[in-house]
């Protein structure tokens, strides 16, 4: 069983600061890492090829910068057998249908495939954009949000989260699966995992050289244009009530939201 797992080298959104006079975003200096959701991919798809015994190969792909190669270490400790990183030629600032062609030529020469995890959205772009054009681009079946999935015979059964509900089903292979936020909690690795990481290849590939893609045809291709970044600053009130009597603070505390409003609406 061939598994690759998508993931992505983005921003440390904790670290992103907004300009207070232009709400401009503050980019300059902010540290990149492997997202919170991707450590969920690796994991889910970690789980599926402990699952489908040695046999099983589980690769990571990613696009990005060169730089990224050093930020899947603890992904190898986990369990990955080697990374193919695509060179990103438009420092991430591509829309997500020019990131999805290259993603989709990258994964035609890893072919043949069993499946494709994805996480449904990275930490920094959140588009939740990527699994589905993927999947249409590729021919192959999605199941979304996924919170648990098994593989047999040649099918994959997934429970779906569907917010008001779980929903399993079913789809044949090959197929792409997005993971549902903290449903893969990632593993604690060990030293000796650590050395054995070491060992691992990181495949680093050229759009051009190694996809055959054009990178001028790429830049037409994309058909959105950024037009405003704002970020949003939020005034918080810091409103602190003490006291020992806890019906009295609980009293002072309906009181303090209906006097913010935060209590309209409704019957």
């Amino acid at each position: 069983m061939n598994i690759v797992a998508l993931v992505k080298y983005s921003l440390d959104v904790g670290e992103v600061k907004v300009d207070p006079a232009t709400s401009e975003l503050r980019l300059t200096g902010v540290p990149r890492r492997l997202g919170n959701i991707d450590k969920s991919v690796v994991e889910c798809a970690v789980r599926v090829k402990e699952a489908a015994g040695e046999a099983a190969t589980l690769k990571i792909l990613s696009l990005g910068p060169a730089e990224a190669k050093d930020a899947f270490k603890d992904a190898l400790a986990m369990g990955v057998d080697e990374v193919v990183l695509v060179e990103d030629p438009f420092d991430g600032e591509e829309e997500g249908g020019v990131a999805v062609r290259i993603l989709e030529a990258a994964l035609r020469r890893l072919e043949p495939l069993d499946l494709v995890v994805c996480g449904f959205a990275s930490d920094d772009g959140y588009s939740q954009q990527v699994p589905a054009r993927l999947a249409e681009r590729m021919g192959m079946p999605l199941i979304a949000f996924v919170r648990s999935l098994t593989v047999s015979d040649g099918t994959l059964t997934a429970d779906q989260n569907l917010e008001d509900r779980v929903q399993t089903v079913a789809a044949p292979l090959p197929a792409v699966v997005s993971v549902d936020e903290e449903a893969f909690p990632p593993r604690r690795t060990t030293l000796m995992d650590a050395l054995r990481a070491k060992q691992k290849p990181v495949h680093r590939w050229n759009v051009e050289d190694d996809l055959g893609l054009a990178t001028a045809g790429l830049e037409t291709a994309s058909h959105v244009a950024e037009v405003l970044v704002r970020g949003v600053v939020v005034s918080r009130r810091q409103q602190v009530l003490t006291g020992s009597d806890m019906r009295e603070l609980a009293v002072r505390f309906i009181d303090a939201l209906a006097d913010a409003g935060a209590l309209t609406g409704g019957e």
